[in-house]
Formats: structure tokens, sequence, C-alpha cells
């Protein structure tokens, strides 16, 4: 018998961070068991602040973003809850970028593009990140993700 919490872990399990384990997303109309409800408790202020934000980024975006990658985006399934991280996935918080070669260095639109490619190769997680981490995100939900993801990045270093 299974109970919320363990087809939740399951689910996350068998998903791979929103992949199948061919590393495909599901089809949209597969039918699924319930995604998983949002935390409990909120994920971390918005920190934009004093920060400079890139340019085409505004305050708002970033605030957008911290919505989806709490509701529609599934990132804190991998991420966590305040996005530092859990034993699917890496630490967001911090200026250190684990799936990345020594080229990226954690700007605005290497975020973007590596929640839009996703992480076809896990180095100390279990599993991969399908492209948009399988949750099929618009663009710009896409962007405003990475906004937020930079956001926090920032606000350690």
């Amino acid at each position: 018998m299974r109970t919320p919490g363990t087809t939740c872990l399951l689910l996350t399990l068998l998903t791979g961070c929103g992949a199948d384990q061919a590393g495909e997303a599901p089809p949209a109309s597969q039918p699924a068991e319930a995604a998983p409800s949002a935390p409990a408790s909120a994920p971390p202020a918005t920190p934009v602040g004093d920060l400079e934000l890139p340019e085409g980024v505004t305050g708002a975006m970033v605030e957008q973003g911290r919505t989806v990658f709490e509701s529609a985006g599934f990132c804190y399934t991998c991420h966590g809850q305040n996005a530092e991280g859990t034993q699917l996935g890496p630490n967001l918080t911090d200026d250190a970028w684990l799936h990345v070669d020594g080229s990226v260095d954690g700007s605005y639109e290497q975020i973007v593009d590596l929640i839009d490619f996703g992480v076809p190769e896990a180095k100390e997680f279990p599993g991969v990140m399908v492209p948009r981490g399988g949750s099929g995100i618009s663009d710009d939900d896409l962007r405003a993700v990475a906004a937020y993801v930079w956001s926090l990045s920032q606000s350690g270093s």
C-alpha cells in the first residue's frame, strides 16, 4: 500500500526529476498520478534587493520565477523547497555549478540554457534533468525560473 509520501517519492525516482529511465519526459497525454503538492513552507524570499539584474531581467520576472519554481516547474521536487538541494538535485543558492564545464560561470543566459537543454549526465546525483525539468513550462516561465535561480546564486556571493 502506498502512502501519499511514498507516491511522491516513487514518482520522483521514476521520473528522474522529470525523466523516465530513457531520459525522456512522459507524453503530456499520458495519465499520471497526482503531481506532488507544493512545499508546505515557502522558499526563501526572492533576493533581488541591491542586485544589479542582468539585461532584460526585472524584479517581477524573478518573483514569477520563484512562483514557477515552487509550482508548475516542479523544480522544488529535486532542488528542495528552499532550493538548497536534496538527494536528487544540487543546491541552487550558492555559486557552484556542478553540471557545467569550466566555461560556464552561472551567468543568467547560461542558466537559461542549462534549464532549457537539461543535464543529460548526472555527476553526483541519481538522475538526470531532462529539458525544462520535464515540466513543459513556457519560454517566458523558463526565463523567469532562470532569473530566480540566478538571483539565488548571486545573493550568497
